[in-house]
């Protein structure tokens, strides 16, 4: 007779436990196992991201290569290839193409950006950044006057800005800016930087609007790299999450979370009145419009007084600039008239062509993000007449009849009624 494997009833339970205990065992071998292989699957997956998108580096050898040979020039070539008092931090890079640290140059904290790419046209897709010419830093070439390089920056602003009557002071300012060692003179690794630079849009608008409240200081530049004054709080709300998080994160949820880590709702108000100003600054400024093609909360940022600082303007565009470009592009609807995230014209169907109008002004937009923002939380007294503003201004167009008029019209009733209610709190 085959004998049983317990074969005295007073050995059952010790069997039993032992059968349990390698059940146990052999769940928690595979658990620990997939554990580790999902541990380091995300590992894998972060280094080779992150290696991807963060070539500092790279960036940096190619410029102070450049730099040690004379082609370049600029106050902060020094501090980045010499004394290195000028140095990457955290990596903030969402693009190969576009590099972005945190830094510090000379004890002072500081963004860094720089183009790892460039062509001489905007792409609608998703890239809104010119990228480097095929040979790097070859404009202008030696023995070109001042007088030539001026008139070639003042060619470019035309077909950027279109024909402002004031260009030929932007010009002045554009070289007092190149100017990097204030000797007086612009040499030619100088303008080799000036010109590379006033390819990207965030710097043109860093210069034009230089003594402007809500805009990022520039401190420096070397090449087409460039440091930019850092902001303290780099988003409307105030939760960041790790990437793997987020990917299990519904948005309504992550909408409806991110509205309640945000600042006491007067500095709110006021970091919304920040915003409006600078909505104000772009719109017909001193030298022509800008759009605004991307109004995400990522892109706005406040420091400590809750005065609003622009983080990224990359996507903020000259309009003449951007009619050229997009005008009788071919389309099948809408939809293949889109500009960034936001900037949206029509497709015409008799022509399958697009339209160069923009549909919605940069007031809307702004309005349109700051809805939510600004409701949350808002005093019973105001809500109504603030909720009733704030669907007045989203409903701007750029067709409208006397757009302007009620563009400004909008734009200081929506202030005056922030400002009224919070102009006796400490948050003012």
């Amino acid at each position: 007779m085959a004998r049983s494997l317990c074969p005295g009833a007073w050995l059952r339970k010790p069997c039993y436990l032992q059968a349990r205990f390698s059940y146990v065992r052999m769940k928690y071998l595979f658990f620990s196992w997939l554990a580790v292989f999902v541990g380091s699957w995300i590992i894998y997956v972060q280094y080779s991201t992150y290696t991807e998108l963060c070539r500092g580096k790279d960036c940096k050898k190619i410029i102070c290569d450049k730099y040690k040979t004379g082609v370049i020039d600029g106050p902060a070539c020094n501090s980045l290839c010499v004394t290195e008092t000028l140095y990457f931090g955290k990596c903030l890079s969402t693009k190969p193409s576009n590099q972005i640290y945190l830094g510090i140059w000379d004890n002072l904290p500081g963004v860094v950006k720089c183009q790892m790419e460039q062509a001489l046209h905007l792409d609608f897709g998703t890239e809104l950044e010119p990228r480097k010419e095929i040979v790097l830093f070859d404009k202008p070439t030696r023995g070109t006057t001042v007088q030539k390089f001026k008139e070639m920056v003042y060619s470019l602003f035309k077909a950027k800005l279109g024909d402002q009557g004031n260009l030929s002071e932007l010009v002045n300012l554009i070289l007092t800016v190149a100017d990097g060692d204030k000797d007086g003179q612009v040499s030619l690794g100088e303008a080799k930087s000036a010109w590379a630079l006033l390819q990207l849009n965030e710097f043109l608008l860093m210069v034009i609007l230089q003594d402007k409240e809500h805009t990022p200081k520039l401190m420096g530049f070397c090449g087409d790299l460039y440091v930019m004054e850092s902001v303290e709080y780099t988003s409307l709300y105030g939760i960041s999450l790790p990437w793997v998080i987020e990917l299990f994160i519904p948005s309504g949820f992550r909408r409806s979370m991110d509205q309640l880590f945000t600042p006491s709702w007067p500095r709110k108000a006021k970091i919304a009145i920040g915003l409006l100003e600078f909505v104000e600054d772009v719109f017909h400024g001193p030298y022509g419009n800008f759009l605004m093609c991307d109004t995400s909360a990522k892109n706005l940022g406040y420091n400590d007084k809750y005065d609003l600082k622009m983080v990224d303007m990359r996507k903020i565009v000259p309009e003449t600039n951007l009619k050229e470009f997009i005008k009788d592009r071919h389309c099948e609807s809408d939809l293949d008239c889109v500009y960034g995230t936001d900037c949206r014209t029509s497709c015409d169907q008799s022509t399958m062509k697009c339209t160069s109008e923009v549909i919605q002004p940069n007031l809307a937009k702004a309005c349109q993000l700051l809805k939510d923002y600004l409701l949350r939380g808002a005093p019973s007294e105001i809500r109504e007449e603030l909720e009733k503003q704030l669907y007045s201004c989203i409903a701007l167009k750029v067709t409208a009849n006397q757009m302007e008029m009620e563009h400004s019209l909008i734009l200081n009733n929506l202030k005056t009624l922030l400002w009224k209610k919070i102009s006796y709190t400490n948050d003012s």
